[in-house]
């Protein structure tokens, strides 16, 4: 185990991670693609213990998505195979760790037995507040945002829902993140740099990381330096750096029109 140091300096308080590369992880080494996919948990176990030694308080990690569905079929029991493994060995850890367990995603659609063991993992660690980890099972943003807004239509039709009120708050209390902070930090790994349909709204303001080191060989020292680029950013959130330091913010009520301007 890594006697790896977390960089100094501020830490995002949500990192979010796509796990990328396992299969290509294995067929550039001559191995089933499933391999990967084992070698990819020794990884999670490593890095949701390491984030919570560091103090990381909520930790997504993009397990499988809506269209990992459409995968070979062995290939997708065996992910199955590995995610109640994972659960069933993992489940102890967290426990101990006072790490809560939770989901996003439609995980109806998994297999009854993994169904089973995360609800038994989610009971097992229900309000404790060391770290959360959330796995996204079967999620797709789009779809995410799709629920919400077939929520909030049906909040309306039985008049709990004031259709002029609806603003981006209401939006987030119904997707499924609803109970968390959106995430500060994206890490993707093996290369691919796009967010691939994870987390849309919630990574609106989020500092994107992107490293070739696909998902099976990421260790420590490279969550490390995701941490340190993260360190290095200047988050404004579409302000200016001098309006973050106390500088003058725009007042609509002290807005003149420049003398070009048409009149409405």
């Amino acid at each position: 185990m890594s006697d790896t140091r977390p960089p100094s300096g501020p830490l995002p308080r949500h990192v979010a991670i796509i796990m990328d590369g396992n299969g290509r992880w294995a067929e550039e080494r001559g191995l089933p693609r499933l391999e990967g996919h084992r070698q990819g948990a020794k990884s999670v176990r490593d890095i949701v213990t390491y984030a919570r030694e560091i103090g990381i308080r909520y930790l997504t990690l993009f397990a499988f998505s809506s269209e990992n569905w459409g995968r070979p079929a062995d290939e997708v029991a065996g992910l199955m195979d590995l995610l109640h493994e994972y659960l069933v060995e993992e489940r102890p850890t967290m426990i101990k760790n006072g790490i809560e367990f939770s989901t996003i995603g439609v995980v109806e659609k998994l297999p009854k037995t993994v169904q089973r063991m995360i609800d038994g993992c989610k009971k097992a660690t229900t309000g404790l507040d060391g770290m959360r980890l959330t796995l996204a099972l079967s999620y797709g943003g789009r779809e995410e945002i799709t629920r919400a807004l077939k929520k909030i239509a049906r909040g309306v039709d039985r008049g709990e829902i004031d259709p002029a009120e609806i603003d981006e708050s209401t939006v987030k209390a119904h997707l499924d993140t609803h109970d968390m902070p959106d995430p500060d930090l994206l890490i993707r790994t093996s290369g691919e740099r796009r967010i691939s349909n994870f987390m849309m709204w919630q990574l609106a303001y989020a500092e994107l990381v992107f490293t070739e080191v696909a998902w099976p060989d990421f260790a420590r020292e490279d969550f490390n330096r995701a941490l340190m680029a993260y360190q290095k950013r200047e988050r404004r959130f579409g302000l200016t750096t001098s309006q973050l330091q106390g500088g003058p913010v725009y007042n609509d009520a002290a807005f003149v029109p420049h003398e070009g301007a048409k009149s409405a």
